[in-house]
């Protein structure tokens, strides 16, 4: 019996990261959806696995901050292709890269201290944005309103949260069982729910009241929806197609050597760097990481801007992924081989789970790279509009 507990709680805990890797990839399809989603999975996944006295979560915590960046990135990256507020873009880049500076920090350091210093306002002011383009235009919203926002979520959300999590140190569902309902914070929910069934659905009713005055409260001072209710990136976006003429040997060098070079390996080095410190048995120093990362970010974008030629969305990022993936594998393999040769093995999953990431972060943002300079005409080779309505729909305002 007792194998039996320990079997399914490994299950549950298999089940759980997975979702905790794949939710987020529906960030860029259906961003409110995806992203709520990704929250409430980070938010109770702890709980979930308190319900398995029996599981290892020795060091669950940072592959927990990890996963975090992760959903972040997707999102950062989906920002490219779907917002088409360019203010508001802008500062979703700072405040992004802001968190992920301060959560490598972190993990280099272990200060916690840092984390209020670099608080995650990206994601909350992410969330504000995709709820007002339910229903409104984004593009009408003026620089002095989004700073306001951003100065409201920072200060008023992000800086006591972050201080309750990491400088205090508090749990929300710990508190709430002891405080609340007066349990210590390891009692399971299922036994709360069995003793006091009455005070958890006088505490459902609660919730469920608050949140339906707070949306009638905003219906009341919200101006009139512009547009029908969509979850989906589809709805009011731009149609591109792809010129496909590859153009002199110089202006592919352009294309690839330039800011958005600097910016992809920016990127995919910073977040690797924060899987390096959590993953098992990574031997590479933080500078060769950063070499590496760098290398294997330029080879990508030379392939990726000759597979960029054959055509434009979610058939052709599939192909690229793939192409993708197997150059990195093939460096991973010689890099692999060059180890071993001095007896240091590396390690295949490891191996193999930098090679989905470097493949995956950079095909997104290689695509959705192309729609931000179309939209906002910083790069009049790349992509040229196109009548028909297509993969990515048409503006229909």
């Amino acid at each position: 019996m007792l194998l039996l507990i320990e079997n399914s709680g490994l299950l549950v805990f298999w089940v759980v990261a997975a979702a905790r890797i794949l939710i987020p990839l529906t960030i860029p399809l259906f961003p409110l959806p995806g992203i709520t989603g990704s929250m409430i999975l980070d938010a109770v996944d702890q709980t979930i696995f308190q319900q398995f006295p029996g599981l290892n979560l020795q060091g669950y915590q940072g592959y927990d901050k990890a996963l975090d960046i992760y959903y972040l990135t997707i999102a950062y990256i989906s920002t490219l292709r779907n917002w088409k507020n360019h203010f508001a873009f802008k500062v979703s880049r700072f405040l992004f890269y802001w968190r992920l500076v301060g959560v490598v920090l972190f993990e280099l350091t272990h200060m916690r201290w840092l984390l209020l210093i670099f608080p995650n306002t990206f994601e909350y002011f992410f969330i504000f944005y995709e709820v007002y383009r339910l229903r409104w235009d984004p593009v009408r919203m003026t620089k002095k309103y989004l700073v306001g926002v951003v100065a409201l979520i920072w200060i008023v959300i992000k800086l006591p949260q972050e201080y309750w999590i990491h400088i205090f140190q508090g749990d929300l569902t710990d508190t709430i069982k002891t405080a609340l309902f007066g349990y210590p914070a390891d009692t399971s929910w299922g036994e709360i729910l069995q003793t006091q069934p009455l005070m958890c659905l006088f505490g459902f009713l609660i919730t469920g009241l608050a949140l339906a005055a707070l949306c009638w409260l905003l219906k009341q001072r919200l101006p009139p929806p512009e547009r029908k209710l969509t979850f989906t990136h589809y709805e009011y976006q731009p149609s591109f197609t792809l010129e496909k003429s590859p153009g002199s040997a110089a202006s592919v060098t352009r294309r690839v050597l330039n800011v958005s070079l600097l910016e992809k390996i920016t990127l995919v080095t910073l977040v690797s760097l924060i899987f390096s410190q959590v993953l098992p048995g990574v031997r590479a120093t933080d500078l060769q990481l950063v070499l590496g990362v760098a290398v294997i970010v330029i080879l990508n974008t030379v392939l990726s801007e000759f597979l960029g030629q054959r055509g434009f969305g979610i058939k052709y990022a599939l192909q690229q992924f793939i192409v993708l993936a197997c150059a990195n594998a093939l460096v991973m393999l010689v890099y692999a081989v060059l180890r071993s040769a001095y007896d240091d093995q590396v390690i295949i999953a490891n191996a193999i789970f930098f090679v989905l990431l470097f493949s995956l972060l950079i095909t997104l943002f290689d695509q959705y790279q192309q729609v931000y300079l179309r939209r906002f005409n910083l790069d009049d080779k790349a992509l040229q509009p196109q009548e028909v309505k297509e993969e990515f729909g048409t503006d229909e305002e």
